[in-house]
Order: C-alpha cells, then sequence, then structure tokens
C-alpha cells in the first residue's frame, strides 16, 4: 500500500517555506497549505528540505570484511547521516572486479532497503594494477557500473591508466583514481611537513597526490576520456584541477569532509581516529581545498566512509588502520566547515552533496529537484541546533569518528527514499529490509 505522506513548511535548499506532498514514490505536489486526508503528517517548520544525499565514495565492507560493517548497518548508517544513494567501493573479498561481485553487492542493497547502493567496479583485476577487470560486463551487467576505481591503490602504471580511460570512453564511464605516487610514500605515517618532522613520522608528501593527478589529467586529455580525482587533500591539487579545467579536460573531484575541517596538528595526540589516507594536511591546504570547492574547482563532498573495528583502531599509530566513518557526520561537518563560514549556502550544499555526484556516477533517481513529478528523494534538516556528536549518533558497526565528543552544528531528522522514512524524527527506521515496497 503505498504510503502519503504530508510535509508541512519545509524550506526547499534553504527558501522560503512550502508544503510537499509525497506518493507514490513521488513528488505530487509543491505549494502552501496544502492537505491530503489520510496523509502522513511531517512538521518541517523551519527545516531544511535538501535532495537525497549522494555519496560516491563509501566502504561498505561486504562482502569480506563484515565485522567492519555490512550493506545494511552501511545503509542504515547512510539513512542517518540524509544519504539516500551511496557507490560501494571495490575493495572487498572477493575485488569488486567481476559482474557477479557487483551484482551481489546490488542485491544486497535493495533487499535492505535504506538507500540505493551502486557498485563501483576495480579498474584492475584484485586491485592489484597488473591487467584491467571486467569493465566491459561490470558496465553490461544488471548494476550498470559506470565508476571505476582500485580506490586505496592508485592505478600507478601509465599505460594501464590509459588503457582504462580509453576503454570506458565506449558506455560514458569514469575512472576514479586514488592519487597516491607509492614510492613516494612508502611507509608514510602522516602529511610529510613541519609536525611529522617534529614528531618523527614518515611524511606523505603532497607531491606524491600532485604527481599523478597531473599525469592524470593529461591522460585524460590526450584520450579524452573521463577523470575523476577521489579524496583531493592539498592546495596544489586544486591548482592543477583548476589549471585542467581551465583548458576543457573532462575531471572531475571531490574532498572529504575530514579534510574540510581537520588538520595535521591532531595527530600530535596519536589518536589513531586521525589517520587517514591521504592524511589530514596543513591549515594552509584546509583553507585551499574550502576555496576550491566553494568556487567549483572542486566538484563534490564524498565521505569515504571507512569503517574500522575497535582493535584496528585501538593500537600503536603506526599499526593502526587509515580511514574513519563519515556517512553520519559529513552533513553537519560541510555546515561547519563551508555554510557556517560563508562559502557556501544550502542550495550549494544541495549541488556539491546531492546534484553533482548523481550526475558523476550517471544514477538515475538521485539528485533531481524537489519539483512535482520528481522521485521522492530528500532530506530534512535543522540547520539551527548545535549538538555534542556522540556514539548514538553512529549507526553501523564501527565507531572510528574523528567527531566523538566534538559539538557540530545542525541535526538530520528525516530521510526519505523513494517515498519512505528511512529516518524519522532523529530516529532509525526498525526493520525496514522486512517491508514490501512497490
Amino acid at each position: 500500500m503505498s504510503e502519503v505522506l504530508l510535509i508541512a513548511g519545509a524550506r526547499i535548499e534553504g527558501g522560503s517555506a512550502v508544503d510537499l506532498i509525497v506518493e507514490d514514490g513521488r513528488i505530487a505536489e509543491v505549494g502552501a497549505g496544502l492537505s491530503r486526508a489520510g496523509a502522513t503528517r511531517i512538521d518541517a517548520d523551519g527545516l531544511v528540505a535538501l535532495p537525497g544525499l549522494v555519496d560516491l565514495h563509501t566502504h561498505l565492507r561486504e562482502p569480506g570484511y563484515e565485522a567492519s560493517e555490512t550493506i545494511l548497518t552501511g545503509t542504515r548508517a547512510a539513512a542517518s547521516g540524509g544519504f539516500t544513494a551511496v557507490f560501494a567501493m571495490p575493495n572487498t573479498s572477493p575485488v569488486a572486479d567481476t559482474a557477479g561481485v557487483v551484482e551481489q553487492e546490488l542485491a544486497l542493497g535493495e533487499a535492505a532497503g535504506y538507500a540505493t547502493v551502486q557498485p563501483i567496479g576495480a579498474v584492475t583485476v584484485g586491485q592489484k594494477g597488473e591487467r584491467l577487470a571486467e569493465l566491459g560486463a561490470m558496465a553490461d551487467s544488471r548494476a550498470r557500473v559506470r565508476v571505476f576505481s582500485d580506490d586505496g591503490f592508485c592505478v600507478w602504471d601509465p599505460l594501464i591508466m590509459r588503457r582504462a580511460l580509453e576503454y570506458v570512453k565506449a558506455f560514458g564511464g569514469v575512472i576514479a583514481q586514488h592519487a597516491q605516487d607509492p614510492r613516494l610514500t612508502e611507509g608514510a605515517q602522516m602529511n610529510e611537513g613541519s609536525v611529522s618532522a617534529e614528531l618523527g613520522l614518515t611524511g606523505w608528501p603532497a607531491v606524491a597526490e600532485e604527481s599523478i593527478i597531473a599525469r592524470d589529467v593529461l591522460l585524460a586529455e590526450h584520450v579524452g576520456s573521463r577523470l575523476h580525482v577521489c579524496h583531493l587533500s592539498t592546495a596544489g591539487s586544486v591548482d592543477i584541477i583548476r589549471w585542467a579545467k581551465k583548458r576543457g579536460i573532462n575531471v572531475t573531484a571531490e574532498v572529504t569532509p575530514h579534510h574540510l575541517l581537520l588538520t595535521d596538528e591532531l595527530v600530535r595526540g596519536y589518536d589513531a581516529r586521525y589517520k587517514v589516507n591521504p592524511p589530514l594536511r596543513r591549515e594552509e591546504d584546509v583553507l585551499a581545498v574550502r576555496e576550491g570547492l566553494a568556487d567549483g574547482t572542486i566538484d563534490i563532498v564524498a565521505t569515504d566512509h571507512a569503517p574500522h573495528p575497535a582493535e584496528n583502531k585501538s593500537c600503536e599509530w603506526a599499526a593502526a588502520a587509515n580511514g574513519m566513518v563519515g556517512l553520519e557526520s559529513a552533513l553537519r561537518v560541510v555546515h561547519a566547515s563551508m555554510v557556517e563560514t560563508g562559502l557556501l549556502g544550502w542550495a550549494d550544499v544541495a549541488r556539491v552533496m546531492s546534484y553533482a555526484p548523481a550526475r558523476i556516477g550517471m544514477l538515475p533517481a538521485h539528485g533531481t529537484p524537489l519539483a512535482v513529478g520528481q522521485p521522492a528523494e530528500l532530506t530534512l534538516y535543522d540547520p539551527d541546533v548545535r549538538e555534542v556528536f556522540g556514539a548514538s549518533d553512529l549507526h553501523g558497526l564501527s565507531s572510528n569518528s574523528p567527531y566523538l565528543g566534538q559539538p557540530l552544528p545542525g541535526r538530520v531528522l528525516w530521510t526519505i527514499h523513494r517515498g519512505h522514512p528511512t529516518f524519522a524524527d532523529g530516529k532509525l527506521v526498525a526493520d525496514l529490509a522486512q517491508e514490501v515496497r512497490a
């Protein structure tokens, strides 16, 4: 049976308050003073309505690493953070380098029901960088893969990178590169700079990222293909992307919430929650990536949600795993780093966290305006509160968040996916996977 929702008084992308009626999975009406007999009323007075958030860079860990996260728990985390779609990175076991694995991930996402799960396929077999994976088979599969990445491993061989860029042109795909020269980052523990020198930790130099980006934008220009740069983190990388776009190269780029807010000064405490790849950078880099996101050089915010069991983080710094969970906190961190600083408005947030990632990933039914006839994928956000981010805000299996105990602005109150609430009045909808959905 179709659920009818009356969302009263929402401010679409921060504009004037309107009412919305959701029916049959779509937005049926938008206007003032709307009513509908039998509809479930959601009081959205003062809330910002955004198109459902889309994350182009999520680690769901299933199959193979279910102690860290599963597709069910990861999409629950996504729903609580306002996301209605996530792109699942391929570093699973087995690696998502065949049609069979990506179709399995797609089916598990459909069964969970909390968010659309769009698999990303590996560029090379086993993410080993030696030979191309079954790109065409994954593209033609039921999962309809359009984004390919060896995330966590740079496609370091320029010939393989060129061949991958050439191959995906046939179906309009994109290669998403983890830009890290492995020879320049052997044994790296944190950003290379004054803090690493003081702490005596091996540094991860900015040029290791920037040199790969420079090479790849030139390869993309030569081939005439699409390149996407994952988790850009340095001022020099912003400059390279800006130059490439002025030149007309078909490149897009993402920045993570943590690279918009946190700096390498946090490593001084040796708290492994702050160990991440690419590493937290200097304050100058943070300011540069903020500016790049504000002026459109950087296209999107992507979480790089990377859950780990407690034992992989509660250890000495050198042995700790890289990564942070980020789905539940992303919108609040963007609010703190970009909206409160005046660099972005709510319409811009909709662009960098919904419209643009859906466009880059070629994901239909997401990243669409909150208008009559459009799919009912939306997030209702309270921008006027400020609360400490705590363990109760985490809905996945892992708790390696860098924001625990820190005050953050705003709160997601409702997430609506395919016309159904998945996160309702600040609480996760239970047993959603058991519902029969039209």
